[in-house]
């Protein structure tokens, strides 16, 4: 009993790791002696409590401890082993609670030699180290992914010679050219990962954006080729960005983005449910279903976490199975083994073969092992390209090489940077410092950033750079029909007008339909509603003399529809300005099916308010007690409010900067009021016609028509008409106004040039 008890308060305090190598052990034992009924279900719950591993091992260790014996199965229970062994085990399934804590890699096999059990050399040579690539799981969610399957596609070989691009800097005085980029030389084929590395600055993104094609004005030098052919509009659609930012719509899910990315980008020829269908393969294939009916989230709305948001936009481009990838910055935030998950992602879809481009700022040594082909920047000047396993004995060729144990990329981004520090010197530059040249030399006795800038790209240009263009002018391994496929001129769209527009227009009511009914704006207006129902408590009457305190009422109505709305669009283009030109550089949809689709989405929700508003303030007030007075109260000011909606999204669409739209708003809405009719009564001539501008003015005429015309014809000084020109007025507001915020959007530079 005392051996038992002594047995299993050891067990206890033992590591989850060291009671899964005494199982083994003992069951090794087993292979010679069984074990009791006892020590097996001792056995068995160790191994239960390690994590749950699954008993479908395919690779078993299978030897015989010499002179062991069913007795000494009991006694011998504290095995020493090494802390620095390193084993795999091949498991089916390993549940998200396992945790094996790994062994470090000096050695291999466990060591016995207390109990005189040793692992056979032929069984320590079957073992291999953990690797990455072993683990079929999302280490981010902890549990199995699938393998990343996707369709064959057209390929797609880059190549780029001798790119440049310059910016005009326009100051107050003089202006100013500055290059960004010089002479960039470069290829990829397809089931390649390129990486663009680089300091902040060196134009890392500005090259991706270029042969992206969404770099236009100012147009860039030297030649882009894709398939030996030039870019060309149809290739958008065979050509997926993903952005450094990650422009979502916080208040959609994960499953509802993918499936309008699928509805709108895929091809007309598949149905709606196989465009459904694609979106669920992605979520799956991106390890994403944990959290598919989980919101993106935002600045101020919890949702994903930033490797989960990084996928999400990732399988935003993969699901239209692009030929060619671009990533910007894809691991920026993000942690280590995130961030590998990611590398590992863009490897499969290379695998596929598609042609992968990323930039990246400070990889792992890991990450920076897993790319195929490196371009190094410095300053907009190429330091290297080629394979990027063979990038550190290049800069040992060219007299740099660290002096300490170094991560490759980190090595890299300070010879970039110009810095040398525990980075050797070649002798070229140790003589312009022992020379004493004043502009080679720093406080610390080390070659100048400049200095070394010029030295690496002088080394690149003579010893490595004509090779690398003598490669790249090298034929395509691809047929003529193949090559001209790219060079389509037909532009398609993955939906019809009215499929975009009915698309579009479900996802807006999803997206704000949080923000328009927030406690915050419903109790705002329902106060306000409350105030003026107070104020004007029953003040109706048929006399007309007692009519203009309730004119006042009627006037404060139309202000307050006219104001609110355009507050409320002045933000809708300007926000929305990252995600217009992202989905319109990828051929998403037809501006004009946005625009339409974008502006109509707002009605049901904009009107549901003033409804809500007329309800409180009417009966309390005691406006006219007639059903058709009521109604036409009620359609007035939701015209007023379409009107007023045009004017704000007018100026948000022709300026597109909150602060200039909310002043030039706040100056012509002040307009609109004071001539109104309300305060002033007799306006001046010359300056009378800005009377007619304003949405406040016929909307006030026409609620005095609604309320009084059965009283008298004129009330507070303003005469009632029939009411047609008012409604004619405030119709040509809705539509020019909008119209003049579409033209507004058509001028606006989008950065795919469309």
């Amino acid at each position: 009993m005392m051996d038992q008890k002594t047995n299993t308060t050891t067990s206890l305090i033992r590591t989850k790791s060291d009671q899964l190598v005494e199982t083994m052990a003992a069951a090794l034992a087993a292979m010679k002696s069984p074990l009791s009924s006892g020590e097996a279900a001792a056995s068995s719950g160790g191994l239960e409590s390690s994590g749950g591993l699954s008993r479908k091992s395919s690779r078993r260790l299978a030897a015989a401890s010499p002179g062991r014996s069913s007795g000494s199965v009991g006694k011998n229970t504290h095995i020493r082993k090494s802390r620095s062994a390193q084993m795999k085990f091949d498991l089916d399934d390993l549940n998200s609670g396992a945790a094996l804590s790994r062994a470090s890699s000096a050695s291999l096999g466990f060591s016995f030699s207390f109990t005189g059990f040793t692992v056979p050399p032929d069984e320590i040579a079957d073992s291999k180290p953990f690797s990455d690539d072993d683990i079929p799981e999302d280490l981010e969610a902890g549990r199995q992914k699938k393998k990343l399957h996707t369709e064959p596609t057209l390929p797609l070989y880059l190549k780029f010679t001798d790119v440049t691009y310059k910016v005009v800097l326009k100051g107050m005085t003089s202006t100013v050219e500055r290059d960004i980029l010089n002479g960039i030389t470069g290829s990829v084929d397809p089931g390649e990962v390129l990486a663009l590395m680089g300091p902040s600055g060196s134009g890392k993104t500005t090259l991706l954006s270029i042969l992206g094609g969404r770099v236009r004005e100012p147009a860039p030098g030297g030649s882009i080729t894709y398939n030996d052919q030039p870019y060309s509009k149809c290739l958008k659609s065979r050509i997926g960005f993903v952005t450094q930012d990650d422009v979502l719509f916080p208040h959609l899910t994960v499953k509802e983005t993918l499936t309008y990315a699928a509805r709108l980008r895929l091809p007309k020829t598949l149905t709606k449910e196989e465009k459904d269908q694609r979106a669920i393969d992605v979520i799956d294939e991106l390890g994403l279903e944990r959290c598919q009916d989980t919101m993106i989230g935002g600045s101020f709305v919890r949702g994903v976490s930033g490797g989960e948001r990084k996928r999400v936009c990732i399988g935003n481009e993969i699901i239209i199975n692009p030929s060619l990838l671009f990533l910007d910055e894809p691991t920026s935030g993000l942690d280590s083994t995130t961030a590998l998950r990611i590398v590992d992602t863009l490897h499969e879809i290379a695998e596929a073969g598609k042609t992968v481009i990323t930039t990246i700022h400070q990889p792992s040594s890991r990450l920076f092992l897993k790319f195929d082909k490196l371009i190094l920047l410095g300053k907009g000047s190429l330091l290297y390209y080629g394979k990027a396993s063979e990038a550190m004995i290049y800069f040992s060729s060219i007299g740099c090489s660290p002096l300490i144990a170094m991560n490759p990329a980190e090595f890299m981004l300070d010879l970039a940077n110009g810095n040398v520090t525990d980075i050797s010197v070649p002798s070229e530059l140790e003589d312009k410092v022992q020379t004493g040249d004043p502009e080679a030399e720093t406080k610390n006795g080390k070659p100048a950033p400049a200095v070394v800038h010029e030295y690496l790209v002088e080394a690149y240009e003579t010893r490595v750079a004509e090779n690398e263009k003598k490669k790249i002018m090298n034929p395509i391994p691809v047929d003529e029909e193949i090559k001209f496929k790219v060079c389509s001129t037909k532009r398609e769209w993955g939906a019809s007008w009215c499929e975009q527009y009915s698309i579009l227009f479900r996802r807006g009511l999803k997206e704000r339909r949080h923000d328009y009914f927030s406690w915050l704006r419903i109790t705002q207006v329902l106060a306000t509603a409350t105030i003026l129902g107070l104020l004007w408590w029953q003040s109706g009457s048929d006399n007309p003399n007692e009519l203009q305190d309730q004119a006042g009422l009627l006037f404060f109505i139309a202000v307050f529809w006219g104001f609110f709305p355009v507050f409320t669009a002045i933000f809708t283009f300007p926000q929305e300005r990252a995600m217009l030109s992202k989905e319109r550089a990828a051929d998403m949809y037809r501006l004009s099916a946005y625009f339409v689709a974008r502006t109509t989405s707002d009605l049901p929700l904009d009107l549901i308010l003033p409804v809500l508003f007329l309800l409180v303030v009417y009966f309390m007030a005691g406006l006219r007690m007639n059903a058709g007075s009521f109604f036409l109260t009620i359609v007035t000011v939701l015209l007023c409010i379409i009107a007023a909606q045009g004017l704000g999204l007018a100026i948000g669409a022709m300026l597109m900067d909150l602060k200039k739209a909310t002043t030039l708003a706040s100056v012509t809405v002040m307009t609109f009021m004071l001539a109104g009719g309300y305060f002033v009564k007799n306006v001046p001539v010359f300056i009378s016609w800005l009377r007619y501008l304003s949405f406040n003015y016929h909307t006030y005429k026409l609620l005095l028509k609604v309320q009084y015309e059965h009283i008298s014809h004129t009330i507070n000084g303003v005469r009632i008409d029939n009411g047609y020109k008012e409604v004619g007025a405030l119709a040509a507001m809705v539509i020019g106004y909008r119209f003049l915020a579409y033209l507004s959007l058509r001028r606006m530079k989008l950065h795919a040039g469309a």
